[in-house]
C-alpha cells in the first residue's frame, strides 16, 4: 500500500481526473475526502470506494469560495483525524474561452475564480492542516498550456494555470523546510469530458492532437499514476517541481534556455 494510513483531500472528484485519483488513492490505502459540487456523482464514488473495501467520504464544496474551502478541510479532519495529501484538482475549462478580443470578462472572472482562486483558497486552509498531521504532499493541478500555450486559443484557462505554476513554486520554497512538499502536476491533453467539450469537432482534436509525439489523448487513469507517485513517500525528495505527464509535447516545443 503506497498510501497506507494517509489520508487525502482530492477536490474535482466526480469526474476525470480527481475520479481516478480517488479511485487509486483509496485502492493503494488512503482515506479519501472526495469533493465536488455535483453531489450525486461524488456519493456515487464513495459507494464505489467503500463496495471495493476502501474508506470514503463525501463533501460537497466550492472551491471557489473560503468558505467552501475551509469547509472541506475541517470535514476531512473531523472524519479522518488528519490530512496528509492535498491534491487541489477541480478545474473548469469554458467553451466560449478564446483570445483577449473574443474572451468575455466574466469567462476571465470565473475561471479564475475557480482554478486559480480555488488553489490559492485550497492551499490557506489545507496547508495548515498538513502542519498539524507533521507534512505531507500538495499536488496543484496545472496544464501543458502554461508551459508552451495552447494551438487553439483558451486565453483565461492558460493564464489560471499559468497562475497556479507560479504559486505552486513559490509555496515549495516557503514550506520546504516545514515538511510540505508542493508540486504542480501538468497533464497533456486528456481525452476527459472536460477537454472533449472544449475541443467540440475533430478539427479541433486534431489541430491539438497533431502536436503530441505519442500521437494520442492521454487518460485520466494515467495523470492519476503520476499524482500517486506526488503523493507518495517515493518523491521524498521532490518539490517546486512542473510534473508534465504530456505524451511528449512540451519536449517538442520548448527550446531549452
Amino acid at each position: 500500500m503506497r498510501l497506507g494510513n494517509k489520508v487525502a483531500l482530492i477536490t474535482g472528484a466526480a469526474s476525470g481526473i480527481g475520479r481516478e485519483t480517488a479511485l487509486l488513492f483509496a485502492e493503494q490505502g488512503a482515506a479519501v475526502a472526495a469533493v465536488d459540487l455535483n453531489e450525486a456523482a461524488v456519493t456515487a464514488l464513495v459507494a464505489e470506494i467503500a463496495d471495493a473495501g476502501g474508506r470514503a467520504v463525501p463533501v460537497i464544496a466550492d472551491v471557489s469560495t473560503a468558505p467552501g474551502c475551509e469547509h472541506m478541510v475541517a470535514m476531512t479532519e473531523q472524519t479522518f483525524g488528519r490530512l496528509d495529501v492535498l491534491f487541489n484538482n477541480a478545474g473548469i475549462m469554458l467553451s466560449d474561452d478564446g483570445d483577449a478580443i473574443s474572451t468575455d470578462e466574466g469567462v476571465w472572472d470565473r475561471t479564475m475564480e475557480v482554478n486559480a482562486k480555488g488553489v490559492y483558497l485550497g492551499c490557506k486552509y489545507g496547508i495548515p492542516a498538513i502542519l498539524r498531521s507533521g507534512g505531507g504532499s500538495v499536488i496543484n493541478t496545472a496544464s501543458f498550456v502554461a508551459v508552451v500555450g495552447a494551438a487553439t486559443p483558451q486565453l483565461a484557462y492558460t493564464a489560471s494555470k499559468g497562475a497556479v505554476l507560479a504559486l505552486t513554486r513559490e509555496l515549495a520554497v516557503v514550506h520546504a523546510r516545514q515538511g510540505v512538499r508542493v508540486n504542480a502536476l501538468c497533464p497533456g491533453p486528456l481525452r476527459t469530458e472536460l477537454l472533449m467539450k472544449f475541443l467540440d469537432t475533430e478539427e479541433k482534436r486534431q489541430r491539438r492532437l497533431v502536436h503530441v509525439p505519442m500521437g494520442r489523448f492521454g487518460e485520466a487513469r494515467e495523470m492519476a499514476d503520476a499524482a500517486l507517485f506526488l503523493a507518495s513517500d517515493e518523491s521524498s525528495y521532490v518539490t517546486g517541481t512542473e510534473f508534465l505527464v504530456d505524451g511528449g509535447l512540451t519536449a517538442a516545443y520548448v527550446t531549452p534556455e
